[in-house]
């Protein structure tokens, strides 16, 4: 009787397809750009919800770039430094008023792009 194992992280890391950081910088985008326009409130939901999807593909990916780097290395400092940030911006609520839900979807607005220039710059 054969029984089923778990594959290790770093295979099924490797089987992930790479994260498509264009179009994770074109939603950013939506609320980074200079002459943004705030979106609708129902619009604002969906895209915070996108964010917070972004990051979580995100996070991993630069964790695993950032960790081949020595444990001395000042990109990967700031990398995880970058990553602990998004993980606390997830852990924000989503707002109770318009003002609010705006400004943490700014949040990970920024976040997202953060995470985007470090997975560049560590997978280049």
């Amino acid at each position: 009787m054969q029984h089923a194992t778990a594959r290790p992280a770093a295979t099924a890391e490797a089987d992930q397809p790479p994260p498509d950081i264009a179009a994770m910088r074109a939603s950013a985008r939506r609320l980074l750009a200079d002459d943004a326009e705030p979106p609708a409130p129902d619009e604002l939901s969906t895209l915070a919800l996108l964010l917070r999807g972004h990051i979580n593909v995100l996070v991993p990916a630069v964790e695993t770039a950032a960790r081949r780097l020595p444990k001395d290395d000042i990109p990967r400092a700031c990398a995880m430094a970058c990553v602990g940030e998004a993980r606390m911006r997830l852990r924000m609520g989503d707002g109770d008023n318009d003002a609010v839900r705006l400004a943490v979807a700014v949040r990970l607005a920024r976040s997202v792009s953060a995470l985007a220039d470090h997975y560049d710059t560590l997978s280049a």
